[in-house]
């Protein structure tokens, strides 16, 4: 088990107010409590589907909102980065150096970041119905292309 005692922010208060899923949260206390110094941790998508008991797809949507929300990095494949705002170190030093590196953009205490968070997942929720859209037209249109084609046949006798 770990022994970091010190994060540069108090999870709990800033989660309450993102709504995140169930999924979500259950992944990130996960991530948290099994990372390094740091918020470095190698799991793959399948291990933490295990661990969580979801499957692959819960876990990769559980993930994508950590993403959304600023609180998970994916780093590559199989490793990911917890936001050093949340990620535990082994002393304040630590802790106060990983803040003061981070870019304004990925800070958890500005003003807008609840709504920033929002405004991510309804952009991403507009992009997933943009798509949902074209692969519906895309497949009309197979449909009316295999109709016309069935059309021109004519039976050879």
């Amino acid at each position: 088990m770990s022994t970091l005692k010190w994060a540069a922010t108090n999870a709990d208060s800033l989660l309450a107010d993102l709504d995140l899923p169930p999924a979500a949260y259950r992944a990130l206390l996960k991530l948290r409590g099994r990372s390094e110094a740091g918020g470095l941790i190698s799991i793959d998508q399948a291990a933490l589907g295990e661990l969580l008991r979801l499957s692959r797809p819960s876990v990769n949507a559980a993930l994508r909102e950590l993403e959304l929300a600023k609180l998970v990095k994916k780093v590559r494949n199989g490793v990911y980065q917890i936001n050093p705002m949340l990620a535990g170190y082994a002393c304040p030093e630590d802790a106060e150096v990983a803040v003061k590196a981070m870019s304004k953009a990925d800070r958890l205490d500005s003003k807008n970041y609840v709504a920033s968070y929002h405004k991510a997942v309804a952009a991403y929720q507009d992009q997933l119905a943009e798509q949902r859209k074209k692969r519906a037209a895309l497949a009309a249109a197979k449909k009316t292309a295999a109709g016309r084609r069935r059309g021109s046949l004519h039976a050879v006798g």
